[in-house]
């Protein structure tokens, strides 16, 4: 059985037999809902690399103490996956946060598309944020990551159009397009940037300016995704081809 994840603010000089302190509505949840012991065994990561396996010397209401046992310092993996994910209705964009970090994207970027339905202004907009990046964090710690991924702020078109320039690949999915997103070369390392539309497709104005700077419009095959899971299938398909999913580097390389 696996062991149980927290999540540290940091694990910055945590070596082996050193203590780690966990506080707060983390620690709450292992020692009162987990109801976690002294003696077991956690998992604690700071979600930029570090991973450690420590015993748990000490309980409190909302804290416990555990002492390392086990420290591992994982490089970011590469390449990294951005995906900009266009406003869903609804919960969906809760659902597609979920399944992207659980595959190991590492950035997901909000956009206001022209044809987004949801619209995220004022309070409304820092409360779906919140989510997005609550969503995020749990999603981390369930798929065991050691790198956690970052959600942007909510970003305009021109900032996306800057993002897939600056790639060293960046695809468009669109049901339209003559290209299959099989047939790409996909570089082994440096940043892949996926840009996912909403459920009324992408203008023709957004795709010409994405295709402008080299983004490649592609499809992914006869059936037509819904935007929150869109994303997932064209990561994992890429990522099939990258040495990410090979058996040599399935849990990353140490820093």
């Amino acid at each position: 059985m696996s062991l149980p994840v927290h999540l540290v603010p940091t694990l910055a000089g945590s070596g082996v037999g050193g203590t780690v302190v966990v506080e707060g509505d983390e620690a709450h949840h292992a020692v009162a809902v987990r109801r976690l012991r002294v003696g077991e065994q956690v998992v604690l990561t700071d979600g930029v690399g570090a991973r450690v396996v420590a015993e748990v010397a000490e309980t409190g209401k909302r804290r416990f103490a555990a002492t390392v046992v086990e420290r591992e310092d994982l490089a970011r993996p590469d390449p990294e996956l951005v995906v900009v994910q266009a406003l869903p209705k609804g919960d969906r964009g809760e659902l597609a946060v979920e399944v992207l970090t659980e595959v190991g994207v590492a950035r997901v970027v909000p956009w206001a598309a022209e044809r987004s339905v949801a619209v995220w202004r004022g309070e409304r907009a820092t409360k779906s944020l919140a989510r997005w990046r609550a969503t995020a964090r749990e999603a981390a710690k369930q798929a065991r990551r050691p790198w956690h991924p970052e959600v942007d702020e909510l970003a305009r078109t021109e900032q996306v159009v800057a993002l897939a320039a600056a790639a060293d690949l960046a695809v468009v999915l669109h049901e339209d397009a003559t290209e299959a997103l099989a047939d790409l070369d996909v570089p082994t390392t440096g940043t892949v940037v996926v840009v996912v539309g909403p459920e009324g497709g992408l203008t023709d104005a957004e795709v010409a300016a994405l295709v402008a700077v080299g983004a490649v419009s592609v499809r992914l095959g006869a059936e037509v995704l819904r935007t929150s899971t869109a994303g997932v299938v064209a990561c994992a398909a890429l990522l099939a081809r990258t040495p990410r999913w090979r058996r040599d580097d399935a849990r990353g390389q140490p820093r």
